[in-house]
């Protein structure tokens, strides 16, 4: 079999794709501690092979630590500020209306999955979350689907038969397990029948949620994915894996949700003309209940500014408070689509607009949350090694594929 070598430019950077399979996986929401718990028992033996023969390390994701955005960012190479992804949800500044940002329409930039088709090479990009499969798959010419939507977009693909018989008349779950592990197989089988040979994988972040990363369900979890990792393995691939955040429990002593109502707060102490967007919001309210460590502040008087950032600095459980100004150049975040502050939250603490806007009956237990500082460091495993990587001063998971693609460790095209 044969790849297409041929290098190509996106965004600002250049590709140099290996003569083999190149496989980027993202674990949704896998900070490194699920990982190190898993390795440690030995329940992950091939991702233990890609670490020590090729390079296991810490990187940076993008703020705020969402799915959308950090998604848009490992497929672009570039951070937020360029994609314009700078949330699940937000306020459109345009025409005044709160919507989700899963529309392709939002993507501001070139994608290296629709690069690499123009290329020559065989691309596939497989979602757990249908919402990702719209949002990212501008210009990519290729094998596309999620698995929540499954039952209507994988049949009549080549190679996938087996996975359209074993999905019959309906769609797999997404609050489970089997939604990531389907990815995984998916993405083996379009290997195996070589109808992909540069894939991304983008897993869901159910088990997360739900679970610690020493509880029994996280383990099996994480063992299911690593024989994946090992059919990739010996089907020749070049694989990086990494995440697009991390996860935290945000509880109190009592087990509820430990949450600040900040848009109630705010009214409270200096009146109308406050509101909080809440970025975590997407359709998968059972995982989160639009609850995360990140919210935007927009205000009708900007004379209110200077005050509502001091006592934002005064309120347990704020941990950073941001102007647009310097979001947009610290944070490198899109101007225009973020508010007038950026906030985030302590460790353990999650933030809201109003007791109301919130139906936490949802829950699917005790939260476990992400968006903020907390959530920003991820892990990131290549199954082979590269100086790029070794030498970064400042990695980012948005990296992975550069390093992938970075022409100096590949193997001789078979």
């Amino acid at each position: 079999m044969t790849f297409s070598t041929t290098p190509f430019s996106i965004n600002g950077r250049q590709y140099h794709p290996p003569a083999q399979p190149t496989v980027v996986i993202c674990l949704d929401g896998c900070s490194d501690d699920y990982l190190t718990v898993a390795l440690d028992q030995g329940r992950m033996p091939n991702l233990t092979t890609m670490a020590e023969t090729g390079y296991r390390g810490l990187v940076r994701a993008a703020l705020p630590t969402f799915t959308n955005v950090n998604n848009a960012c490992i497929v672009s190479g570039v951070p937020p500020s360029v994609t314009g992804i700078c949330g699940n949800y937000f306020l459109d500044l345009e025409s005044g209306e709160e919507v989700m940002m899963n529309a392709a329409r939002y993507l501001r930039c070139q994608t290296i999955l629709a690069a690499a088709s123009k290329a020559g090479r065989k691309v596939a990009m497989l979602t757990a979350k249908d919402k990702l499969r719209e949002l990212l798959s501008p210009g990519l010419q290729g094998i596309i689907f999620s698995a929540e939507r499954a039952k209507e977009q994988v049949r009549g693909i080549p190679g996938l038969d087996h996975l359209a018989q074993e999905v019959g008349q309906k769609n797999i779950e997404i609050y489970s397990a089997e939604a990531s592990l389907f990815v995984l197989r998916a993405g083996v089988a379009l290997l195996e029948d070589a109808q992909a040979d540069f894939l991304y994988l983008s897993l869901t972040d159910y088990i997360q949620h739900k679970y610690p990363p020493s509880a029994p369900e996280s383990l099996d979890f994480l063992q299911s994915i690593d024989l994946h990792l090992g059919d990739l393995l010996e089907l020749g691939a070049v694989i990086g894996v990494t995440a697009d955040h991390g996860m935290n429990r945000k509880v109190r002593s009592d087990g509820k949700p430990n949450v600040i109502y900040l848009e109630s707060e705010l009214v409270d102490q200096f009146g109308e003309g406050i509101k909080v967007i809440c970025p975590i919001t997407d359709p998968y309210m059972v995982h989160h209940g639009a609850l995360g460590s990140a919210v935007m502040i927009y205000l009708s008087e900007k004379l209110l500014l200077d005050e509502l950032i001091r006592w934002l600095y005064q309120r347990d459980g704020v941990a950073e408070v941001w102007t647009r100004a310097q979001a947009s150049i610290s944070l490198e975040l899109p101007s225009d689509r973020i508010g007038d502050l950026v906030v985030f939250s302590e460790q353990t603490v999650v933030m809201g607009r109003t007791p109301e806007y919130h139906d936490l009956d949802q829950l699917m237990g005790g939260l476990r949350s992400h968006g903020g500082r907390y959530e920003e460091v991820v892990p990131l495993i290549l199954s082979e090694p590269t100086p790029l990587a070794e030498n970064a001063k400042d990695p980012r998971n948005f990296d992975v594929f550069s390093y992938l693609c970075s022409g100096s460790s590949h193997k001789d095209e078979v």
